[in-house]
């Protein structure tokens, strides 16, 4: 992370999102050093991979500690100082293409639950900024592959933990359309999140050939509600 900073010319500070006094303390930071936040990102994540059946009580509470309360946290602390800016400010929330469906054969169920819980809490978040006619606004990510290090979280996974999880990534065996995704580069994420902040889109997709994934979900959803009304 320092070398990282360095390089970038910008200031580091550690912190483990799962821990809300240490999420509170990183913003007193930024607060203390730069005097104000303009754009707050939740962007921290684990995506180790296990079977519904061989998952462990823990396994389910570090990914849901983590990818979502990871970002409760975020928005809990960051929040009161975005919308206490007399210019306002934004928040971008990191959920994943896993936060809009599911994919058969594809092991993430904890990182799903999460994942659409992310998804679920920004839009209502940036519905009620809206009601309010505050000057912040919010997006929520949803990614498909990036070349991130997402892939090594269980490095910072506590030591007395035990469970299934592993790091296998289960696209590089995927097959049919999920094989031939570009893996995009970070800095194309990121310059979409630019954009997204700009614009003010709520859903901001790194993926759209992945639409027949989540078009397919929601016509099943959507015929469900037309059985159901007949």
């Amino acid at each position: 992370m320092a070398a990282t900073a360095a390089e970038l010319g910008v200031d580091s500070f550690a912190a483990d999102v799962t821990d809300p006094e240490q999420v509170q303390r990183l913003a007193d930071h930024v607060v203390a050093r730069h005097g104000k936040i303009d754009v707050a990102v939740n962007n921290a994540g684990v995506g180790p991979t296990a079977r519904i059946r061989d998952l462990t009580l823990d396994d389910w509470r570090w990914m849901i500690d983590v990818n979502l309360f990871g970002v409760i946290h975020g928005i809990h602390s960051f929040l009161p100082v975005l919308t206490s800016n007399p210019h306002g400010g934004y928040i971008v929330n990191t959920a994943s293409m896993a936060g809009l469906t599911t994919i058969p054969g594809v092991d993430m169920a904890a990182y799903t639950a999460a994942k659409m819980g992310v998804v679920g809490i920004t839009e209502i978040l940036a519905a009620e900024l809206a009601a309010d006619g505050a000057s912040v606004g919010a997006s929520v990510l949803c990614p498909g592959p990036v070349l991130s290090h997402i892939n090594s979280g269980l490095r910072s996974r506590p030591a007395d933990q035990q469970g299934a999880l592993t790091e296998t990534d289960p696209l590089t065996e995927a097959e049919g359309p999920l094989a031939d995704l570009e893996w995009k580069d970070p800095l194309e994420a990121g310059t979409l999140v630019i954009d997204g902040i700009r614009s003010g889109r709520l859903h901001l997709i790194t993926h759209p050939e992945l639409w027949w994934a989540v078009g397919d979900r929601f016509a099943a959803i959507e015929r469900a509600f037309d059985i159901t009304a007949r």
